[in-house]
C-alpha cells in the first residue's frame, strides 16, 4: 500500500516554469483579497492573450524590465476585479454590463481602475453602489466659468509618482483629442487655465497621481497653428474628435459632449474620483500584494524608472 502515496506538495518543483519568467513572484500566487489567494494562472492567462493577440507586437521583449512592469500592471487589475467581486458579491449586487469608458473618464479613474471596470462586470456593479449619492463638492462649482467652456486639444498622462512625472516631456503625452477642460480633473485644468498654449503644464497631483499635459484651443488661431502642428495635428480637430459615451452612470449612457451640461460632466467626474479613492481604501483593507509585483509605481521596487 505504501507504494501508491502521491507526494502532491512536492509537484511544483518539478513543473516546467513555462511563461512565468515574465512575471516574478512567488510560485502559485499573485496575491491575496482578504483570505482567498488569487491563482498566478489569472495572470499568466492574460500575458498570453496579449501575447497572442493583435498588439502583440508593441508589447514589451520578454523578461526586461518594461515586461516585468507588464505583469504588475496586470497584477493590479486582476487584483483589483476581484476585490470589487468580492465586494459586490457581499452587498448582494448583482453583475452590471456597460460599453467601455472614454479616454478623460479613463484618466479620471486611473489606467488600473480603469481596464479593471472595461473587462468586469462586478467592478461596474460596485461603481453604482459606491456612487451612488456622490455629489459635486463645492470648490468645484466654484471653478466652473464660461472661459472654460471652448474645447482644446489636449495631450495629457497621469504618472504614479512625480520623479516619473518630472522625467517626461511632450512626447510621453497620450492624445484626449478636442475636450472642454470642465471635462478634465480640476486640478490640471486649472492649471492649464493659468499657463500659454502649448507649454508643457505640471506635474500637478491630485487623488489621481500626477498629471502632465499640454492643451490648445480646438480651433486655434494664425499664431497658434504651429503649436498644434507640433503635436502632430494636421489641423483642427471637429468638435466630435475624440468624444465617446462615458458609462458608468444609471440611465441612458452620459456624454462628453458640447449640449451636455457642464454640472453633468462634473457630477461623473465627482463618482470617479469617489470610486477611486473607496477602491483606495478597499486596496488597504483586503488587498496582500507579494514580493515582485508590487504597483508599477512603487518607488520600493527596482524596475520603476523612467526612460527615453
Amino acid at each position: 500500500m505504501s507504494h501508491h502515496v502521491h507526494h502532491r506538495p512536492a509537484a511544483p518543483a518539478h513543473a516546467a516554469p513555462g511563461p512565468r519568467a515574465t512575471a516574478p513572484g512567488p510560485d502559485g500566487v499573485i496575491g491575496w483579497v482578504g483570505d482567498r489567494p488569487i491563482p498566478r494562472e489569472h495572470l499568466d492567462r492574460r500575458l498570453a492573450g496579449l501575447r497572442d493577440g493583435p498588439l502583440s507586437a508593441a508589447l514589451p521583449v520578454p523578461g526586461s524590465s518594461e515586461d516585468r512592469q507588464l505583469a504588475r500592471w496586470l497584477t493590479q487589475v486582476i487584483l483589483t476585479e476581484a476585490l470589487c467581486e468580492a465586494a459586490a458579491r457581499g452587498l448582494g449586487l448583482a453583475p452590471v454590463e456597460g460599453g467601455p469608458l472614454d479616454r478623460v473618464a479613463a484618466v479620471e479613474l486611473g489606467s488600473i481602475n480603469a481596464a479593471a471596470y472595461n473587462g468586469s462586470p462586478w467592478v461596474r456593479a460596485l461603481f453604482e453602489h459606491v456612487t451612488a449619492t456622490a455629489e459635486i463638492p463645492s470648490q468645484w462649482r466654484a471653478r466652473t466659468s464660461p472661459q472654460r467652456s471652448p474645447r482644446h486639444v489636449v495631450h495629457h498622462r497621469l504618472f504614479a509618482d512625480r520623479t516619473s512625472a518630472e522625467q517626461a516631456g511632450p512626447d510621453d503625452l497620450e492624445p484626449l483629442g478636442a475636450v472642454s477642460l470642465d471635462s478634465l480633473p480640476a486640478a490640471i485644468a486649472g492649471a492649464i487655465e493659468h499657463r500659454p498654449y502649448g507649454m508643457l503644464v505640471g506635474p500637478v497631483e491630485d487623488a489621481l497621481g500626477w498629471h502632465l499635459a499640454t492643451a490648445v484651443p480646438a480651433s486655434p488661431g494664425p499664431d497658434q497653428l504651429a503649436v498644434t502642428s507640433a503635436h502632430g495635428q494636421g489641423g483642427a480637430p471637429t468638435p466630435e474628435q475624440g468624444i465617446s459615451p462615458s458609462p458608468g452612470s444609471p440611465g441612458p449612457p452620459r456624454h462628453h459632449s458640447a449640449s451636455a451640461l457642464p454640472a453633468d460632466r462634473l457630477l461623473e467626474a465627482a463618482r470617479r474620483r469617489a470610486f477611486a479613492r473607496r477602491l483606495d481604501e478597499l486596496r488597504a483593507e483586503k488587498v496582500k500584494l507579494v514580493p515582485g509585483l508590487e504597483h508599477p509605481g512603487d518607488p520600493r521596487q527596482p524596475d520603476n524608472h523612467h526612460k527615453h
